[in-house]
């Protein structure tokens, strides 16, 4: 068997003239397309977007890119940085169009799940819940959100939702854990509430598999739970906050939305502490932040917004705020602009940050190491000429 992202990387991968090919069964692909020439006879084509899309609750988010064996390609410098290094705004033409194509991808996702649900307020709550996950725990956080939806939460208390979320996770720590008497009496008040919440359930929470090892205290999923337990609670619901500022511009619609989640999440417990084991300070933590906020706003309410057709304002998408700089991020820009490449270009911008990371997904994730037949590359060279 045989994996690609597009039929067509059969051809571009050489493998119609490499004879290990030859016993090839099935060619899976994730978008549909024609047959490649070569694909052993009998072979089966198998494209999985359309059947994979179509099942509630999917999310490309779910799929760990890393786990994919990619091309890593050479430290050398690439073709694109010959032909965007010393033209900074033919770089951000580039970036602004693959991070406006990745938004309207996005809004597509949105916009097929509402279509088959109709339950806006459920695919909000699962796609800012996977946006808590991070990169580790998207798919757990997910999990949650399906067996603990969002009518289950919306009329309850913070202090009841935490409870919760925490025992369908099976992340509530013995209350002794915790150092302080606040801590152990919060301990112990969430254990109280979860029993006494678990008894009215219909079904017993499934298992779900964390990722707990090399995370910092601030991205902890205890603490991401509460911040979700904060979010999606309280009268008006979080989404409908959000609606009532879409008509804002610019600067101005990126300051209030991220209010909308900082507001929510001043939960004085938490601001106090990073975790149940941590000792309690002065210092205020903030549940979510910046950086965090401004993917959720980027990948989940603005895209959620256009899936709706309720966007009509072109600067909120070219002011998007900010991300932290992810590892495909860096790469990509290696790639593009080389090494020693100035990253004022796009760190500010977070639509030329999700730029880099589609120009990652559908060039230089699969590309081979001297970069022979990149489309990429090929377009660039064309509009240089």
């Amino acid at each position: 068997m045989e994996i690609h992202v597009r039929p067509s990387d059969w051809e571009s991968h050489r493998h119609t003239s490499d004879p290990a090919y030859g016993r090839v069964v099935a060619h899976v692909t994730w978008f549909p397309g024609k047959r490649p020439q070569g694909l052993p006879a009998g072979a089966l084509q198998l494209p999985l977007c359309e059947p994979v899309s179509s099942r509630p609750g999917f999310s490309l988010d779910d799929i760990d890119l890393k786990a994919y064996p990619h091309a890593i390609l050479p430290e050398t410098p690439r073709p694109c940085e010959a032909l965007l290094k010393d033209d900074p705004e033919k770089a951000k033409r580039l970036l602004t169009a693959a991070g406006q194509y990745r938004l309207r991808a996005k809004a597509l996702r949105i916009a097929q799940r509402l279509r088959q649900t109709g339950d806006r307020y459920q695919i909000f709550y699962e796609e800012v819940m996977a946006a808590l996950g991070y990169k580790h725990n998207q798919a757990a956080f997910r999990q949650v959100a399906r067996q603990l939806p969002f009518a289950a939460l919306a009329d309850q208390t913070r202090e009841d939702a935490l409870a919760q979320l925490l025992g369908y996770a099976a992340l509530l720590p013995d209350p002794s854990t915790a150092p302080d008497p606040e801590g152990r009496q919060m301990l112990r008040s969430l254990w109280d509430r979860w029993w006494r919440l678990a008894g009215e359930a219909a079904d017993p929470p499934e298992p779900i598999e964390w990722v707990l090892g090399g995370i910092r205290p601030q991205n902890a999923p205890v603490r991401r739970l509460a911040a979700a337990a904060a979010l999606f609670t309280g009268s008006p619901p979080l989404l409908e906050t959000l609606d009532a500022i879409t008509h804002e511009a610019g600067l101005r619609w990126r300051s209030q939305a991220a209010d909308c989640f900082l507001s929510r999440c001043r939960w004085p417990f938490w601001n106090n502490r990073l975790v149940f084991t941590s000792e309690p300070g002065k210092g205020l933590h903030d549940l979510l932040g910046e950086s965090r906020i401004a993917a959720i706003l980027t990948n989940t309410v603005l895209p959620m917004a256009l899936a709706e057709g309720r966007w009509p304002e072109n600067q909120v998408i070219r002011r998007l705020p900010s991300e932290d700089i992810s590892a495909p991020m860096r790469l990509t820009a290696w790639h593009l602009f080389g090494r020693d490449h100035n990253p004022a270009l796009y760190a500010d911008n977070g639509l030329l940050q999700q730029g880099l990371i589609q120009i990652h997904l559908d060039f230089c994730l699969n590309a081979q190491p001297d970069c022979e037949g990149c489309r990429l590359r090929e377009a660039l060279a064309l509009k240089e000429d």
